[in-house]
């Protein structure tokens, strides 16, 4: 009987529960439709923001835009028709015209060459492509290949006691050291340069290629890279050989190439050194340059030319490679074959130093012009040979 309720009781509750899971089944699907609603109304409201901050943003560029002035100069609009910010390019400034207020009938030289070292421009030619004798100018080359060569500038280098008996007899001009005498790399690039000593530039030629011969070799080769197409050299001294030629714009060519170096350029601007002790000379050899001890009070006081190099045998005349400085730019001057010699006026220098203050900057002369107290070149049948 119990078990007969139990069983109504039961059947008669399960309409109830359908009932009742029907409205949670309702529920649910409406919340989940609400829901689903929402994530689309956030979405349309992100899109609608976002598009918003899209259209301020390009507003505000566009705006900004017409807000900045065109200038004609740098827009092009004919071609395309849509203008072009175009560019325009800074001009280059264009130097300074530089003239020489000389001519060659002013000059004892019967070479020369005046170039303009911030350009490479010749600023005066006189038979500057004419083959001519370099004589001691040669040294350059020594004294710049040696550098080259050299890994230690302190290295010491005692020098061929065989080869002075040589130098003497042919005439070479000398630093001033002895045989067997031990001296530093430096010091002879000294001695090259300043006194011209040609035992200085054998002991360095022997030490650097074994042999004077071999290290001509190296000068021709360094010649042929710098371009010296007129040049060729036979010995490191520059004592005569016919075979043994150059011209003033190939020696110009090697004195830039030279002043490149720095050491070697403050060798070339020294008026005076004093080496270091040596074996011979416990006080150190003391040699002036040649240039600077030859040349006039009104040219040295002047302070035109910086630095230069000598060189004279009798079939080259006196020659001189300059460098000096005019209204704040830098001029090469190489001049050759004056009637000069050793025992007249230094007429190299005389040349250098009036084409030094005769250098014309735009309109303004150098002061040095209106001061030439040297003395105008006077041919004498002697000098109509050279």
């Amino acid at each position: 009987m119990s078990q007969y309720r139990n069983r109504r009781q039961a059947s008669s509750g399960s309409p109830q529960n359908s009932r009742n899971n029907a409205r949670l089944q309702a529920q649910r699907r409406r919340r989940r439709r609400k829901k689903r609603q929402l994530r689309i109304l956030y979405t349309l409201c992100i899109l609608i923001l976002v598009a918003i901050a899209g259209l301020v943003f390009w507003k505000t560029r566009d705006g900004s835009s017409k807000n900045i002035p065109e200038n004609p100069a740098d827009l092009q609009s004919e071609n395309n028709g849509s203008d072009i910010q175009k560019a325009t390019p800074s001009p280059t400034p264009t130097p300074v015209p530089v003239t020489l207020s000389i001519t060659g009938d002013d000059l004892y030289s019967h070479y020369a060459v005046l170039i303009r070292r911030s350009t490479g421009e010749k600023i005066f030619d006189l038979r500057s492509e004419e083959r001519m004798f370099p004589a001691s100018m040669t040294k350059m080359m020594t004294a710049l290949v040696a550098y080259e060569q050299l890994s230690d500038l302190q290295t010491k280098i005692t020098l061929n006691p065989d080869m002075f008996d040589k130098l003497t007899e042919e005439g070479a001009s000398m630093a001033g050291f002895s045989a067997g005498e031990e001296v530093t790399a430096l010091d002879l690039l000294y001695g090259v340069l300043l006194p011209s000593g040609a035992e200085c530039c054998i002991g360095l030629a022997e030490y650097i290629a074994g042999d004077e011969e071999s290290f001509v070799e190296l000068m021709n080769q360094k010649a042929t890279e710098l371009g010296m197409n007129h040049t060729h050299f036979c010995n490191p001294t520059g004592l005569h050989d016919e075979n043994h030629y150059t011209t003033v714009s190939d020696m110009a060519i090697l004195l830039e190439a030279l002043l490149e170096k720095e050491e070697l350029r403050q060798i070339m601007s020294t008026t005076s050194h004093t080496s270091a002790p040596t074996n011979l000379h416990p006080e150190g050899l003391t040699y002036p340059s040649s240039m600077f001890e030859d040349m006039p009070a009104d040219a040295l006081a002047s302070g035109l030319i910086l630095g230069g190099k000598t060189g004279y045998t009798q079939e080259a005349g006196q020659c001189l490679a300059s460098f000096g400085k005019a209204d704040g730019e830098e001029y090469i001057l190489v001049t050759g074959k004056t009637p000069g010699n050793p025992e007249t006026e230094p007429y190299h220098i005389i040349d250098a130093y009036r084409c030094y203050s005769s250098i014309t900057v735009g309109d303004s002369p150098t002061p040095a012009a209106e001061e030439d107290t040297l003395s105008s070149p006077t041919p004498s049948p002697e000098s109509a040979a050279f």
